[in-house]
């Protein structure tokens, strides 16, 4: 029988009711300080460092870390285990759940040629980043292992996780090869990476933009958010917003639906192949993008079927899903953070973070001016802000040059997750096998580098050659 008092019947909602109340405090003193709200630092990273440096202030003081206290009769008041296992699951969880919710939002039908270049261009910029972020944090941490012996050598792939993907898949594969490679402390590593690349985000959008702002490409810092119309937040084809069912609940039950058949594909796979478990729940997000697409499309054969009259799936909720769960996952993994198991790796990671940084602002720097001509400043803050933060980054340092979207990055922004999932997807695996054979994977990472970036100037690399070839042609006429 269930005792109601019991830590195992409120620990999670404690712990998901404290992040929610820092977020408030967070956005409060944001909005209050003039330097903060400039800052462009997302409040969710505002508030998981607040409670980052709660915790390290009260294991100083107390020598218990915040979420491991006790109650009088030994149980821990934040769950059965501790409030850090939460918080880790929470940021597990709230990944794929921000994939799910995002994923099943409705897309437009028709896309011209052009747009459908600029989108897989747009992708392929993502992995390309991706990339060039593992080949320069490999070459450090390699680099790092043969000066200090016992030092995990992959480590250094870590950064296109941390920056690139963010908070959730940073911890994913930080577990995994702590868990199943030895590298002590390997968790805290990948998170407090993602917590750099927040800051590279706030700090080089910031300078970006006063470097606009003084040429004159900007208004005033201060904007005020312009109203929704009622098409935005509602089409004419959808279920009411209120009806025998609230239109939100339906949204949080095609979320969880699909969650739900994520477990059961991830456990299918995991019957057949039992030595790909850690593999497989690690791509939960990828596993749950499938699911959601997997429902999109049957819902949308309901409807051609009239099965249903109304579309279910709202864009304008969907979105709001889809922010809470990566707020929830940003603030829950840098709270997460064990910075005693990082004493030793402060001088690397930040080594790490200051080239993740100088290296993501310089190639999309030079990408968005020559892919994206018509909208370079947008495409370069959109893409910087999401490749050293999360979508919500870049759409944070977007707003500021684009506030009405009248410019495709936005877009952009959304429809290269397909694309950009395709020709990321062997990165997924050359992540653990970096921890096997480094050098390998370095080598691999740098040729499909360069394969993908022929690719993505295609156009001037063979118009070149085909002007060097008709100037031959016309001298030996």
């Amino acid at each position: 029988m269930t005792n109601f008092w019991d830590s195992s019947v409120w620990g999670s909602f404690l712990v998901i009711g404290l992040l929610l109340a820092v977020l408030l405090i967070s956005n409060i003193i944001k909005k209050a300080l003039p330097f903060l709200r400039r800052s462009l630092v997302p409040t969710s990273v505002l508030g998981g460092l607040l409670l980052l440096v709660f915790c390290a202030v009260f294991k100083w003081i107390t020598g218990v870390n915040f979420f491991d206290i006790r109650m009088e009769n030994g149980d821990y008041f934040f769950g059965t285990n501790g409030g850090v296992d939460i918080l880790e699951t929470l940021t597990y969880h709230c990944l794929a759940l921000g994939f799910i919710a995002s994923a099943l939002k409705s897309s437009p039908n028709k896309i011209s040629k052009k747009r459908t270049v600029e989108i897989i261009d747009t992708g392929a910029t993502t992995v390309s980043t991706y990339l060039i972020q593992g080949i320069f944090g490999l070459v450090i941490t390699l680099i790092v292992a043969l000066i200090i012996p016992g030092f995990f050598g992959a480590a250094g792939i870590l950064l296109p996780f941390g920056y690139g993907q963010g908070t959730g898949q940073a911890m994913n594969y930080g577990a995994i090869f702590e868990t199943e490679y030895g590298f002590d402390g390997g968790l805290s590593f990948g998170l407090t990476i993602a917590a750099l690349g927040f800051l590279s985000a706030s700090v080089g959008g910031v300078i970006h933009l006063n470097i606009l702002r003084r040429r004159g490409k900007l208004g005033k810092s201060e904007r005020v958010d312009s109203i929704l119309h009622s098409e935005e937040i509602e089409s004419p084809d959808e279920i009411p917003m209120q009806e025998s069912i609230d239109k939100m609940t339906l949204q949080i039950s095609l979320i969880a639906v699909a969650y739900m058949l994520t477990y059961g594909i991830m456990a299918a796979i995991v019957a057949i192949f039992p030595g790909l478990r850690t593999l497989i729940y690690g791509f939960n997000f990828l596993v749950g993008v499938l699911a959601a697409s997997l429902i999109k499309v049957s819902l949308k054969l309901m409807q051609k079927l009239h099965i249903t009259k109304e579309r279910y799936t709202n864009n304008f909720l969907l979105t709001r899903a889809s922010n809470l769960f990566f707020d929830v996952m940003v603030i829950a993994g840098i709270a997460a953070i064990d910075l005693s198991v990082l004493e030793s790796y402060w001088g690397i990671m930040i080594i790490l973070g200051a080239t993740g940084f100088v290296v993501t602002y310089v190639y999309n720097r030079f990408v968005a001016a020559k892919l994206f001509p018509d909208y370079r400043e947008e495409q370069f803050l959109m893409m910087y802000g999401m490749l050293t933060g999360t979508a919500s980054t870049g759409i944070i340092l977007l707003r500021e040059a684009d506030p009405d979207f009248k410019t495709p990055a936005a877009d952009n922004m959304v429809l290269q997750n397909f694309p950009a999932i395709i020709l990321g997807f062997p990165m997924m695996f050359l992540a653990t096998y970096a921890a096997v054979r480094p050098i390998l994977t370095l080598c691999i990472l740098a040729v499909y580098f360069i394969g993908l970036n022929l690719f993505l100037f295609r156009k001037f690399i063979f118009r070149k050659r085909n002007a060097a070839k008709t100037e031959e042609e016309n001298a030996s006429e």
